[in-house]
């Protein structure tokens, strides 16, 4: 589906509503107040469609004061989570160009979203290895105060070292799974010889109890997966510092493309793609080659400002203006 108008009509608002409706939350906005008009009290997203042969809706229910209302089939939801775990949406944005040039506090990020999507039953590992962190370093805290004592770190020391293992491995994994389609696809998009690799290795007993003097000093774990990074290279080049602008869009856009085709063949999930503003910045060799990976791949909907910009024909076209999609 493509999405054509001029800036400003609405393109954006329309993608992020499909966000809103199928994950529970905006890609973009940080607060639910920030979704609501100036001049309105609430703002509401009710989507319909189709999963294979079940039907499916969905209402999502934001306002100025209490906490948004998810509904899944007519079943209130106790969080956006449980709908995203029934649901799933892939998107792309200007914003998502941070999961390359940002800090290793985004990429970890995006890597544990990819974990949850690509292997559910290791979703929970993140914010578990996440408690544990936090909890270990109140206790080194409390011991450089004088209010505890070493021994009593070993708890959480144990737990550390046992989930930091399972998050590496877990991560690892959904690199191992990503990195073919990604290579492919950068490749296609023109960006050669892309690789995606994990930047470092789980904490053991040993390491931990090395440091354990500049911890206390410190009051923080200073070694584990919370200070690991995912490495996008091409053709041997880091993309962070050596690629660019074009080249880390072209990278997120196969990350993108990566993930929804490891979803397809490893969950059998075809999930929805939104790609917002993709086109603007690639030329006409890669807009044909995009247009040939989004006609085999799963449901898409991409923005631009005119209809010819998409060099195929689309299966459904809206023109937005202000107000209106016809």
């Amino acid at each position: 589906m493509l999405l054509h108008g001029p800036n400003g009509s609405g393109k954006t608002n329309l993608l992020e509503a499909l966000h809103v409706g199928t994950q529970g939350f905006s890609p973009r906005a940080r607060r639910d107040e920030m979704m609501i008009r100036f001049d309105a009290d609430a703002a509401r997203v009710r989507l319909e469609g189709r999963m294979g042969e079940n039907a499916f809706t969905t209402d999502v229910l934001l306002t100025r004061r209490d906490a948004r209302r998810v509904e899944l089939n007519g079943e209130r939801l106790s969080s956006g989570e449980r709908l995203r775990h029934g649901l799933t949406t892939l998107v792309f944005t200007p914003d998502r160009l941070a999961v390359v040039k940002g800090g290793p506090a985004t990429r970890r990020a995006y890597l544990d979203r990819v974990v949850g999507r690509l292997v559910p039953a290791r979703a929970s590992i993140a914010n578990e290895y996440a408690s544990a962190i936090g909890q270990r370093n109140a206790g080194l805290r409390r011991a450089r105060a004088g209010l505890s004592t070493r021994d009593a770190l070993m708890p959480w020391t144990e737990k550390v070292v046992e989930l930091g293992d399972a998050l590496v491995r877990a991560r690892v994994e959904a690199i191992e799974l990503l990195s073919p389609a990604f290579a492919r696809n950068a490749d296609e998009l023109g960006l050669a010889s892309a690789t995606l690799a994990y930047d470092g290795e789980p904490p053991t007993a040993e390491d931990l109890a090395s440091r354990i003097d500049l911890d206390l000093d410190r009051g923080v774990t200073g070694a584990g997966p919370h200070l690991h990074d995912l490495r996008i290279e091409a053709g041997g080049r880091e993309l962070r510092s050596f690629g660019s602008q074009g080249e880390q869009r072209m990278a997120v856009l196969a990350l993108v493309l990566a993930e929804a085709d490891a979803l397809r063949d490893r969950l059998d999930v075809s999930p929805l793609v939104l790609l917002d503003d993709v086109l603007s910045e690639l030329d006409g060799d890669r807009r044909r080659s995009l247009a040939r990976m989004l006609e085999r791949g799963a449901q898409t909907v991409v923005t631009a400002t005119a209809a010819a910009a998409l060099p195929v024909e689309p299966a459904q076209a809206l023109a937005v203006t202000p107000g209106r999609v016809r």
